[in-house]
This record gives C-alpha cells, sequence and structure tokens, in this order.
C-alpha cells in the first residue's frame, strides 16, 4: 500500500504545480508583451460636455462621440511651428487607423484660434491635409469655453500672448479618449514614437469592446 508520502505522489504534486506556475507564467507574458485593453491603459479624467461647432458647420457636442474611440489634439491654422506637424501627424494616424469590424476611431483637433479660426477657415485647412470629414472633425467655437476646456477638460497649457502678435501657446500632446469619455493616454504629437503608441493602444481599445 502507497502512503501519501510516496514518490509517485509527490512526482504527481510536482507535476500538478509546474503546470499551475506554466500558465500562469504564460499569462504573465502575455499581458507584459500584448497587454489587455480593459486594464493596462489608466483611467487620467473624463472630457466634461461641451458643444462646439465643425468646419461643415454642424454643432459637435461630447456626447456625439460618446461610444467611439477618438484621438485629440490643438492647433490654429495660422500656427507657424508645431501645429502643421500635428495635423500632417494626425494625418498619418488617419491613414494608419483604418475601419474594420470593431469600428471607426475618430480623430478631433480643436482650434486655439477661435477668433481667426472660422469653420469656413477650418474647412479649408482640412481639406489641405487630406482629412476624411467622416472621420476627422475640425471644432472651434466660443474661445473662453474651448480655453475652459483644454484646462480644465484635458488639463492642458493654453495662453494666448497679449497684443496682436496672434501667438498662441498650447500643448503638442495627442490625447486617447474612450468610448465613456474617458482619457486613458497622452502622447507627442511631434514625435514619432508617441505616434506609434497612440496608434498600438486606440486600437487596443477599439478591439475592447
Amino acid at each position: 500500500m502507497t502512503g501519501d508520502g510516496s514518490p509517485r505522489r509527490r512526482a504527481l504534486l510536482w507535476v500538478g504545480l509546474g503546470a499551475v506556475v506554466g500558465v500562469g507564467l504564460t499569462l504573465w507574458l502575455l499581458r507584459l508583451f500584448v497587454g489587455n485593453p480593459a486594464t493596462d491603459l489608466p483611467v487620467l479624467g473624463t472630457v466634461p460636455a461641451f458643444t462646439l461647432t465643425a468646419g461643415d458647420g454642424r454643432t459637435v457636442s461630447a456626447e456625439e462621440l460618446r461610444g467611439q474611440v477618438w484621438i485629440a489634439d490643438f492647433i490654429f491654422t495660422r500656427c507657424p511651428g508645431q501645429c502643421p506637424v500635428l495635423t500632417a501627424n494626425m494625418a498619418k494616424l488617419q491613414t494608419a487607423l483604418p475601419a474594420d469590424a470593431a469600428g471607426v476611431v475618430r480623430l478631433v483637433s480643436f482650434s486655439v484660434d477661435p477668433a481667426h479660426d472660422t469653420p469656413e477657415v477650418l474647412r479649408a485647412y482640412a481639406e489641405r491635409f487630406g482629412a476624411d470629414g467622416t472621420r476627422w472633425t475640425f471644432l472651434t467655437g466660443d474661445r473662453d469655453a474651448l480655453y475652459t476646456l483644454i484646462r480644465d477638460g484635458f488639463y492642458l497649457a493654453v495662453n494666448e500672448e497679449p497684443g496682436s502678435t496672434g501667438m498662441i501657446t498650447h500643448s503638442d500632446r495627442f490625447i486617447l479618449v474612450d468610448r465613456d469619455l474617458r482619457i486613458r493616454g497622452y502622447y507627442s504629437g511631434s514625435d514619432p514614437e508617441g505616434n506609434a503608441r497612440v496608434v498600438r493602444d486606440a486600437a487596443r481599445l477599439r478591439a475592447s469592446s
């Protein structure tokens, strides 16, 4: 008769323990290298309600974007520096994130110079960069409402320099927003590595629900 401490039973216990450890290690490696779209990205805030005007004259609200994954940035059309770079990189995101069965990742560019950037001006700017109007929206509106949204909603800086220089300092971040209007990441909009990361994370969010 074989007791509980027999070599056979001990061997079976070690085999079982090894299997459990192996499964756990596999799951950890999958999480490390693939990631879990639902949990890996932190929740960094929630975009508050807003109502603004698109380049085609439509009224666009935060609620219209609920249920979609989207990427936001901040530009102005007469910007002499980083804005053309940001917009060109957003155009690359438009190509890198095609529509599929999981849905479309929307792109939303907010103007920080609404006094100049009328819907007509934004429409021409969008056409210049090949924006697909069904996927990429340019928004303008009341200056105070926009600046409050940027500062208190997206937690980013924006400042219009005094005088008639037309210079406005603002962030070069791309912001990833999930289907519940929650901010899930900030990325450098002028850096190729940041662009690659936001494409990857947007695709993961889109596939997660």
